[in-house]
């Protein structure tokens, strides 16, 4: 009854000036990436939007931007180029909200092309290791493109989606793009002991991907009763998992349920996660809304920085005016966490960069992007210690981030404060 066809046929409904959406993170669908790409010398200002997307994005090439342009939502390392060079552009909303932009039609989506497990013998396929905003961008686009493949993981939750949907289909078997997380250094292991000694038995945890979440959740064994409710889920909560630590058994929200929107790391993760009824993914206007993260008690939102400054305001998505990633997530799990009952909102970053910049500042740099105000932030912490922010006034702030700022620098972060205030 359905038939596949070949990348290069089922991308030929793709037509210069059309909007095409790509399914994010590791369900980047390749095959049809690349067959889309073959045809730049067809088609002209066709828009390419998507979140971060791991593997390649050879439509983001600057010689052919005449047939390209890129659409960044949160940006990677694989189109971050395309700012610079003209054929790309960066459009910041939180990850809670972008649902809600192709709801409205506010951004319309011509075509989207996506990533699939194998029907069941129902037809229903999953989306597999990514939700996000991919059912939105499915139900309110115009034509659905699916990568079939063995490898996907079948994930339970939002992302279930019957082979009917799709306008046309091919059939691959290919491996899920995956990560590797480099050793945790001395560093990172003491940002992650300062973490962990925030976190009470029975709490809820969003946390990122990176060396950083990794070194907290290997300082978590002795705790209990600990849940879920991230954005995304990487490989370092197995093991907490299988030893009972996480159990999700007092969330507020699906107890019981690790939920994600996301996932992103090794096959070892995709093969734990595969037909897991412990795991669920939701759509991110659900897993990211603030009022759905603070029925979480005791919610533990830990996120990164690019630097924070003495008031207590934090840039995440750039270096000056430079655009690096986005505004993500940071924000929705942040005001849940903050509004939680017994819940902390966690910045956490090494005191410099790896040139030995400090990234414990007086000013922002001009131009960088304010993603998270001071007036959300709980704690910031670095391998010196804990700065508890909450409720603190602008002075009482200066003090308790000076304190765990890298100790060559304070000397001059202060003088530079004082003569500039």
């Amino acid at each position: 009854m359905y038939k596949s066809v070949s990348p290069q046929e089922a991308v030929k409904i793709i037509k210069s000036n059309d909007r095409v959406y790509i399914q994010a993170g590791a369900a980047a669908p390749q095959s049809l990436i690349n067959a889309m790409t073959e045809r730049s010398d067809e088609l002209r200002n066709v828009e390419v939007c998507h979140l971060h997307t791991e593997g390649e994005a050879p439509y983001a090439n600057p010689e052919l931007k005449d047939s390209f342009h890129v659409n960044s939502f949160f940006l990677g390392s694989n189109v971050r180029h395309t700012l610079q060079a003209g054929n790309g552009s960066y459009t910041p909303v939180f990850l809670s909200e972008l649902p809600i932009l192709f709801k409205r039609n506010i951004i319309d989506i011509d075509v989207t092309l996506i990533q699939v497990s194998p029907p069941d013998k129902h037809g229903y396929c999953s989306l597999g290791t990514t939700v996000m905003a991919t059912l939105a961008a499915i139900e309110n686009g115009t034509h659905v493109i699916a990568q079939i493949n063995p490898q996907m993981p079948r994930t339970h939750g939002d992302g279930i989606i019957h082979i009917s949907e799709f306008n046309s289909f091919v059939e691959v078997n290919e491996g899920i793009h995956e990560i590797q997380i480099p050793r945790i250094t001395e560093i990172e292991q003491k940002i992650g002991s300062h973490i962990a000694e925030l976190i009470d038995d029975r709490s809820t945890l969003q946390m990122g991907i990176g060396n950083i979440p990794n070194a907290v959740l290997q300082r978590l064994g002795n705790h209990k009763d600990l849940g879920i409710h991230s954005e995304m889920i990487s490989d370092g909560v197995i093991d907490l998992i299988l030893k009972n630590v996480i159990n999700g058994n007092y969330k507020g929200i699906n107890p019981g349920r690790a939920m994600a929107t996301f996932l992103l790391g090794s096959r070892k993760l995709y093969d734990y996660v595969d037909d897991n009824p412990f795991i669920e993914l939701r759509t991110a206007d659900f897993v990211n809304d603030a009022a759905i993260i603070r029925q979480n008690p005791k919610m533990i939102a830990i996120n990164s920085a690019v630097e924070v400054d003495l008031s207590g305001q934090v840039c995440a998505d750039s270096i000056g005016t430079k655009l690096y990633s986005g505004v993500g997530g940071q924000v929705d799990f942040i005001r849940g966490a903050s509004l939680s009952e017994g819940g902390k909102a966690i910045i956490a970053l090494p005191s410099t960069t790896k040139k030995g910049i400090s990234r414990i500042v007086p000013y922002l740099k001009r131009g960088a992007g304010v993603v998270t105000t001071r007036a959300n932030v709980h704690y910031v912490v670095t391998e010196y210690g804990v700065a508890n922010l909450y409720g603190k006034t602008l002075k009482q702030r200066e003090m308790s981030l000076l304190r765990i700022s890298h100790p060559d620098h304070r000397e001059a972060i202060e003088k530079e404060f004082y003569e500039n205030s």
